[in-house]
Parts: C-alpha cells; sequence; structure tokens
C-alpha cells in the first residue's frame, strides 16, 4: 500500500512538472512525434530489405532486385540519420526551454521568499537547487517521455513482425522483454534513494564552498585556513560513500543489462538453429531474427538509460517540489496604493521577535511626520536596524500595526512598497555588470538621460564623464574599481531613480573619512529633499540634521522629543551624550 502511494506520488509530480513546463510546447512535441515515428519505421522496414537481399542473393536469380534492395537500404538508413538528427535537436531545443523556464520560476520563487528562509539557507545551497537540481532534468524535459514512449513502441514492433515470422521466436524474445525490463526496476527502486542523498550531500557542499570562498579574508586573518579545510575533508568523507553507492546502482543496471542482452541473443541463436534446422525459416529470416534481436537490445538498453535519467530526476523533482512548496511567511497585501511625496510613518504597539523569545522590538510605538526627519540612536541590539527591516516587510511584526500615511504596510504590494521606502546602508552591493545596470538594476523604464542627470545632481559628474564606455562600463562585483565614497554615491542615485517617499539610512556613511563624508553632505540634502528619512545612527554627529531624536534601549523608546529640545534639557539623555561625547555608548 506504501509502495502504491509512494509510486502515485511520483506520478503526479511528473504529471504536475510536465503540464506546467513541457506540454505548453504542443507543436514541438508534435513534430518531434512524428520524427519518431518515421525513424521507428524506417528502422524496422531496413532488415526486411536484408532478407529480401539474402534470399535473393542465395537463389542466384537476376542482379537488379540485389541493386534495388541495396539502394533501398543505403537510402532509408541516410533519411534515418538525418531524422535523427532534426529529432535530437528539437529534442534538445525543448530541453532547454523548459529548464530554463524551470530555473526562471524557482529563482523568483527564492527571491520572493522572506528573510527567514534566506538566513536559514546558505547561497551555495541555492544555487545547487536552482542549476544543479535543474540540470538533473535537463534529459527528463528533454523530450525523455516521447522517447520512452517511442523505444516501449519500437520494442513492441520488433515483437509483433517476430511472432509474424514465427511464434517461437516471438514468445522467447517477449519472455526476454518482460525479464529485462522486470530486473532494471527492481534494481531502480534501490538507487532513488542514493540519489537523493548525493544531491542533498552535493547542496550542502557547494553551500559550504561560497559561504568561506565570501568570507576568505577573514577566514585568513583570524588563522582559520586549517579548521575550514578540516571542515571540508570531513563533508567529503560523508560525500564519498554516497557516491560509492550511487555509482554501485548505475554498474548494477549497466551489468544487469549486458548480462540480459547476452541471454537474450543466446535465446534468438538457439531458436533460430533450431527453425532453420527444421527447415521453417530461410537463411535471411535467421539474419532477420539476429538483426531484430541486437535492434532490440537498443530500446532496452535507452529505456535503462533513462531509466538513470529518471533516478536523478526522482531525487531532483522532489527537492524541487520541497523548495516550491516553502511558502513565504511575508504575504503579499491586496495593493493599497501610497500617495506621492514624503509620508508619514507610524508605529503602533509593535512587537517583533527573530526567534519567538526575547522580542527584539517591545511594545514599540513612534511616529514620523512626512518630511521631517528622525534620528534613531541606541546601542547595538538596540533594535534600531530592525525598524528598517520591519518598514520593508523583510519581516512581519509579531503584534501591532506599522502604518505610512495611515495605510497598514501588510495592505500593500511589496512591489510597491519596497518602491516608495528606500534603503541605503552602510554596505553597499556593487554587481557584476555596467554602471547602468547597478543603478536601474535592470530596469528598462529608466532612461540614460535621467541616470546622467542624478549622477551630476550627486557630484559625480567628474567621475562618469572618465567613465570609457560611459554607462556600459563595467564594474567589479563587490565594488572594488570604486572608493568608499564613489559607492556610496552610487548608492544614493539608486534612490533618486526610485523616488521613495521615505529614505531609510542605516548609518550609510560610517565607513567614510571625516573629509568623504563632508563631501557628501551636500549629496545627503538633495536626497533628503521632500522626502521623509529615517537615520540609524551609531554617531551623534549623524543625526546634527534630524528634527525629532528617539533613543531605544531593549526595543523600547527610551528617550523621544524635538532635537533642538532633548539637546537644550540638561537631564536629557541625548544631552548628556552630547555634553560627554561619549558616542561608544551607543555602538
Amino acid at each position: 500500500m506504501k509502495k502504491n502511494r509512494k509510486n502515485s506520488n511520483s506520478m503526479g509530480q511528473y504529471r504536475e512538472l510536465l503540464g506546467r513546463y513541457l506540454f505548453p510546447q504542443k507543436g514541438t512535441l508534435i513534430g518531434l512525434t512524428l520524427l519518431l515515428f518515421t525513424s521507428i519505421g524506417l528502422q524496422l522496414i531496413n532488415p526486411q530489405i536484408i532478407r529480401f537481399f539474402i534470399d535473393t542473393a542465395q537463389s542466384q536469380g537476376a542482379m537488379q532486385p540485389l541493386y534495388t534492395a541495396a539502394i533501398l537500404f543505403i537510402g532509408f538508413a541516410l533519411v534515418q540519420q538525418l531524422v535523427s538528427v532534426i529529432a535530437t535537436y528539437y529534442s534538445e531545443n525543448v530541453g532547454w526551454k523548459t529548464t530554463n523556464k524551470l530555473r526562471v520560476d524557482l529563482a523568483s520563487h527564492c527571491l520572493s521568499l522572506d528573510m527567514s528562509f534566506h538566513k536559514s539557507h546558505t547561497s551555495g545551497s541555492l544555487i545547487e537547487r536552482v542549476d544543479g537540481d535543474v540540470n538533473a532534468l535537463a534529459n527528463f524535459f528533454s523530450s525523455m517521455i516521447i522517447h520512452l514512449f517511442g523505444n516501449v513502441l519500437l520494442m513492441a514492433g520488433i515483437l509483433v513482425l517476430l511472432f509474424r515470422e514465427n511464434w517461437l521466436i516471438g514468445t522467447g524474445m517477449a519472455i526476454f522483454v518482460v525479464c529485462a525490463i522486470y530486473l532494471i526496476q527492481w534494481i531502480r527502486q534501490f538507487a532513488v534513494p542514493v540519489w537523493a542523498g548525493w544531491r542533498q550531500a552535493n547542496a550542502e557542499f557547494y553551500g559550504f564552498i561560497g559561504e568561506h570562498l565570501e568570507g576568505t579574508e577573514d577566514i585568513r586573518a583570524n588563522g582559520a585556513v586549517r579548521f575550514v579545510m578540516n571542515r571540508f575533508y570531513t563533508m567529503l568523507r560523508k560525500m564519498l560513500p554516497l557516491r560509492v553507492k550511487a555509482f554501485l546502482g548505475f554498474c548494477a543496471m549497466w551489468n544487469m543489462s549486458i548480462f540480459v542482452f547476452a541471454l537474450g541473443n543466446a535465446m534468438a541463436f538457439a531458436i533460430s538453429a533450431y527453425l532453420w534446422h527444421g527447415n521453417q525459416i530461410s537463411l535471411g529470416t535467421v539474419y532477420l531474427i539476429f538483426f531484430y534481436t541486437e535492434l532490440l537490445a537498443k530500446p532496452i538498453e535507452k529505456i535503462r538509460t533513462q531509466m538513470e535519467d529518471l533516478q536523478k530526476a526522482d531525487a531532483s523533482i522532489s527537492r524541487i517540489r520541497e523548495l516550491f512548496a516553502i511558502q513565504s511567511k511575508i504575504q503579499d497585501g491586496p495593493g493599497a496604493v501610497l500617495p506621492d511625496g514624503p509620508l508619514r510613518v507610524d508605529f503602533k504597539d509593535v512587537v517583533f521577535s527573530y526567534d519567538d523569545d526575547q522580542p527584539t522590538i517591545d511594545h514599540l510605538t513612534m511616529t514620523l511626520k512626512p518630511g521631517e526627519v528622525l534620528g534613531l540612536l541606541g546601542r547595538t541590539g538596540s533594535g534600531k536596524s530592525t525598524i528598517a527591516r520591519l518598514l520593508l516587510r523583510f519581516y512581519d511584526p509579531q503584534s501591532g500595526v506599522i502604518a505610512l500615511n495611515s495605510t497598514d504596510i501588510r495592505d500593500c504590494k511589496l512591489a510597491e512598497l519596497r518602491k516608495r521606502v528606500a534603503l541605503v546602508t552602510q554596505n553597499i552591493e556593487i554587481i557584476q555588470g555596467t554602471i547602468r545596470d547597478n543603478l536601474t538594476f535592470y530596469d528598462a523604464s529608466i532612461r540614460d538621460e535621467q541616470i546622467v542627470a542624478v549622477l551630476h545632481e550627486l557630484g559625480l559628474g567628474a567621475w562618469y564623464d572618465a567613465m570609457p564606455e560611459g554607462l556600459d562600463t563595467g564594474l567589479a562585483s563587490g565594488g572594488s574599481s570604486l572608493s568608499a565614497g564613489e559607492a556610496q554615491l552610487l548608492a544614493f542615485a539608486r534612490v533618486f531613480l526610485t523616488n521613495p517617499g521615505l529614505v531609510i539610512m542605516d548609518e550609510a556613511s560610517s565607513r567614510l573619512d571625516p573629509l568623504t563624508e563632508q563631501r557628501m553632505e551636500k549629496a545627503v540634502s538633495k536626497l533628503l529633499t521632500e522626502r521623509s528619512c529615517i537615520m540609524i545612527a551609531h554617531r551623534l554627529a549623524t543625526v546634527q540634521r534630524a528634527d525629532h531624536i528617539v533613543i531605544l534601549d531593549g526595543g523600547r523608546v527610551l528617550e523621544s522629543g524635538r532635537r533642538e529640545v532633548l539637546a537644550a534639557d540638561p537631564n536629557s539623555r541625548f544631552s548628556q551624550l552630547l555634553a560627554t561625547g561619549l558616542e561608544e555608548v551607543l555602538a
């Protein structure tokens, strides 16, 4: 019962993927099917021509029929090769289209998942899912189902023709086919779980590699290379037995097929000899039987290979479905529209915890009026950066309401919300691509003239004019070709191009030297014009342009008020910090 249920679920997985990704290409699939039937017909006809040739030659008749048979044989063989090449081309084309569409859907799904998912999965393991598992399905999608059906049809055609020659040889070959397929399928059921374990181990391994290659500088600086390599070898030791088992499963199927083919040839030889000595068949028919027996091995071998692809596909499909089944905790809202211009921000009794234990934000209530600048101060862990993540809906609070212009942000579409709320951090992500790509993130609706105008407005005009290929100039991944100030100004340019109503600056200038920071003041002033802003600060100098100050402690508001009022009040926490200059208490 359990086995039947498992097989039923597996077939359901296949039907779902085929219906979603393969069957929409109906025209190409119909063409492939016609090519397949043509190829099968040609393969079945050629042995009949050879038999005619042998029997005619034995009878020592006229030469003309022999010439005709030879020309037909060569012609059919050439046509069959041409059909095979065309079918292979379209088959691979179908495979690439379907797997690329699946990659796109998987990548889009991963990007839609909330941050808690990405915190618990390394980038390497996700790459293995999106690329490695999909690659394992390439043959499955390369019209494998059509070819599997074609090979079954070819076997059926051969058996019918063998029965037509003699019931004894037909029965013998039918038994051979049934036993061969049964044994291959029996071995396959043991190999599938091993392939699943191998793909999971691969995902963990590539996740480990990606994570530690990204942190190679810290690993070397802290003398941790030996510890990392020790973990590397540990993972390899874990992977080796899985690989050996998977390879043994492959060898078992391969050896079984050779053994079965040897038995099939022996059976064909014995039956043919018996019938020929009994004058029941001609010499040409003996050759026909051997030819069909050899030809029968081809679809069985193909089916064996396709079964290997299926066992890999089983593991990959299960892992892909598991990934698709993960739903983001952050669901898109019904589509409330946020107005243009600066936004009002309200936190109303908000409670949030990352691990459902100690709250990071504890019953927080605060307000930012439209067009004002709010300076957020507090020790590390007080919840400053968490507020930014909540406003962008990277996470949702366990209770309370976060509103923009009196609209609950959970009622907004995520794309609309993140267009109206922009985050500038001290860690600027520069992707491998052109200046245009880095500023627009491939949004073709943003015109080049608009980009250039923004760069000049932010003081990057001289830098841009020095670029050899303008906006098509390539930037290295990580921003190694940029100074810290240039990278930060590019981040500001991104914000300008999206024209948000709320800008969150998470200590955006903390990594800059004082001279570069002063040069950026003009850019910051332009950035905040006609926009609301939340400045998350570790240094008091950062919030000198703030209208309102909020000091957090343990996720609660320790102190709140107008900056001038708090600065003038000798009893306020903010005034004491200004007087003593103890900025380190905020770190």
